[in-house]
């Protein structure tokens, strides 16, 4: 209906007094939802959503008994079918009714940026990309906004998913800039900073495995949750979660697992993580101290073979490490390492075991040297079915050594291990690994547009 059709009889009266009173009760109703740990405590959880759609449908009963085209102004218009779709928007799932209030208020006024924004969540949620790209890119048109550059900055990392990975490094790439420019827009809003630790971790993995990007990733986790907002929101959690297990502090990885299952109770995600890393560091454990439960007779022999000849390229000559100067490597036993970086040092022995793991990373195994000490080798970006088997010799040059130890009624766990990001540094059998079996880790991360 036209402006020319509005009547004085039809018109709310007080209309910005209504519009700034829907307005507040609106904020209220996402400040509830968003600060709800900040005001309930976590045993509260499971009523989170129950409680927020109560408060909506009161909320939806006002909007809906007001007629758009007959009792709001035509230049109201637009404003009122923003926040009635925001208003239906908050629910977890989607719902037609936003979409349908959110396309009409871009119609009417294309310049209004929220409920672009609105419009492009109403689309992911359900499972339309391509128009949530739209949403998002048309709302930029008009205004260089944070929360379509953050949200442009998921969709960009979740459509590299299916491509190979040199066609995918431009568009990670850009994923972490439009991120770091959403940071940039308001520095204190936590979510942008979760979305960027998010971008960066998945550049470690998808792009190169730089040291310094996991730690930008877990320095932008650190500052979403200074923010009460993001910091009581389930996927800050589960993705730091996610990055603490590839650093492999496990502890820590658990505990943010657990927090966002506290969080989101009936979220699958953090639990089948917990579950998958309770269990590989139980085999992990399990694998180390029984030494691949090989029999003394059978190990013995195995360690006898040991032969320097298996050092290969390491045996001799000079050879350089990050970009440091040349060394040449000494051969040590496992249980001289020192805790940390080994520099300028190579160890040599058998692989007793290995563990499975569903996505196949890291690839893991067992080694046993002349020390008979066992330890834990997780090799990453090892390409599926490439990795070492029982029996093979492997050399390993200047080793980082952790350990891993945890007693508690709920678990028990000790044991060492190294980490090897790139397998191309390895000798097997004295022999380099070849290129052709470097495969890059891709990791997802989920939940992040609400």
């Amino acid at each position: 209906m036209s402006q020319d059709s509005d009547t004085e009889a039809d018109i709310v009266e007080d209309v910005a007094e209504l519009m700034d009173g829907l307005l507040k009760e609106l904020q209220d109703l996402y400040s509830f939802r968003d600060l709800y740990f900040e005001n309930h405590p976590i045993e509260m959880a499971t009523e989170k959503n129950k409680r927020v759609e109560e408060k909506k449908d009161v909320l939806i009963e006002k909007f809906e008994s007001i007629d758009v085209e007959t009792q709001i102004p035509f230049s109201h218009r637009a404003q009122f079918l923003y926040m009635k779709g925001r208003c239906y928007n908050i629910s977890p799932t989607y719902d037609a009714r936003a979409t349908q209030c959110l396309s009409k208020a871009v119609k009417l006024n294309p310049h209004l940026i929220d409920a672009w924004n609105e419009l492009g969540e109403c689309y992911w949620k359900n499972m339309n990309v391509k128009e949530a790209k739209a949403s998002f890119e048309g709302a930029l048109k008009h205004e260089r906004n944070r929360l379509s550059l953050r949200c442009l900055s998921i969709i960009l990392r979740q459509e590299s998913g299916d491509k190979k990975r040199t066609e995918a490094h431009p568009a990670i790439l850009k994923s972490v800039e439009l991120a770091k420019e959403a940071v940039a827009q308001d520095i204190k809003d936590g979510v942008s900073w979760s979305v960027l630790g998010n971008a960066y971790l998945c550049q470690f993995f998808m792009v190169a495995q730089d040291p310094s990007t996991l730690k930008l990733c877990m320095s932008a986790y650190k500052q979403a949750s200074l923010d009460p907002i993001a910091k009581g929101q389930p996927d800050l959690y589960y993705n730091k979660g996610i990055a603490l297990k590839y650093s492999e502090v496990y502890d820590e990885a658990l505990q943010n697992f657990e927090y966002a299952s506290r969080l989101d109770p009936p979220w699958q995600p953090p639990q089948q993580e917990r579950a998958r890393l309770v269990t590989f560091v139980h085999s992990a454990h399990a694998l180390v101290k029984s030494r691949g439960k090989l029999k003394s007779k059978k190990l013995a022999g195995m360690v006898q073979s040991l032969d320097r000849k298996m050092l290969g390229a390491y045996g001799e000559g000079l050879h350089a490490f990050a970009g440091r100067r040349e060394v040449a490597l000494e051969l040590t036993r496992l249980d001289a390492l020192q805790e940390g970086p080994n520099e300028a040092k190579v160890i040599l022995g058998k692989v007793v075991g290995s563990i499975h793991n569903d996505n196949a990373v890291p690839f893991t195994f067992a080694l046993v040297d002349a020390s008979m000490e066992c330890v834990l080798v997780t090799v990453y970006n090892w390409a599926d079915g490439r990795g070492a088997i029982i029996g093979d010799c492997v050399a390993i040059p200047e080793p980082l050594m952790r350990t891993h130890k945890h007693e508690s009624e709920a678990m028990t766990y000790d044991f060492k291990s190294i980490r090897v990001n790139n397998p191309l540094l390895l000798l097997v059998n004295g022999k380099r690994v070849a290129r052709n079996q470097f495969a890059c880790t891709r990791v997802t991360s989920t939940y992040e547009i609400h």
